[in-house]
């Protein structure tokens, strides 16, 4: 698998979705709120301890990096790479276009996300106008759970801890739990440091 400008030895991630530890592997750490709450477990996203730990081993392949696409109908796509150089793990994030010149890198996430984000509205766009002709992600809440790392803003609508809740749940996590676990998780993403607005989003091309 190849990317303009991304050389590493690149595998297609997207049917690891499916298996058992993904999403506590992509979302736990960003679920702690840094106080005397509980902290965050698999469970809460409906796995166990022997599956997270499974499913690292093969997140964390230096020999394989898994590479999630999530195209949009307007030709962009956001790609999620995990990059397991050996002293320097952490979550890529790039933005192609077609046709294209190399991949223009969005941010990184090494423990905590570092580059300009996306707003929630550009989030939702995003996980809801998938391109059924591209490869990749379709799904809407996955869509949404794989780019939530991204969240740079501090403006959300009221509905935005239901509808992460209802991704959450419809990829697994408990019914019962899924509120609180979005909100858990909107709260980290919100103490995150913001970047400055004059940056602009990575979609504007600003």
């Amino acid at each position: 698998m190849l990317i303009k400008g991304y050389d590493a030895p690149l595998v297609p991630g997207e049917p690891l979705l499916a298996r058992p530890g993904f999403w506590s592997n992509h979302l736990l750490a960003r679920c702690d709120e840094g106080t005397s709450a509980a902290r965050p477990s698999p469970e809460w996203f409906g796995d166990d301890g022997a599956d997270t730990d499974a499913m690292s081993d093969v997140l964390f392949d230096p020999e394989r990096w898994p590479v999630f696409r999530v195209p949009a109908a307007d030709g962009a796509e956001v790609v999620v790479i995990h990059r397991n150089l050996a002293g320097d793990y952490g979550t890529d994030y790039l933005l192609t276009h077609p046709g294209g010149s190399a991949a223009r890198r969005m941010g990184s996430g090494d423990g905590e996300f570092s580059g300009a984000g996306l707003t929630w509205q550009e989030l939702i766009r995003i996980a809801d106008t998938p391109s059924p002709t591209a490869e990749g992600v379709q799904h809407p809440a996955e869509r949404l759970l794989l780019l939530i790392p991204l969240l740079d803003d501090l403006d959300l609508p009221e509905t935005a801890a239901a509808r992460l809740g209802a991704a959450l749940a419809s990829v697994g996590a408990p019914q019962d739990t899924a509120p609180d676990t979005a909100a858990r998780l909107l709260a980290h993403l919100g103490r995150r440091p913001r970047h400055e607005s004059a940056w602009g989003s990575p979609l504007s091309g600003s």
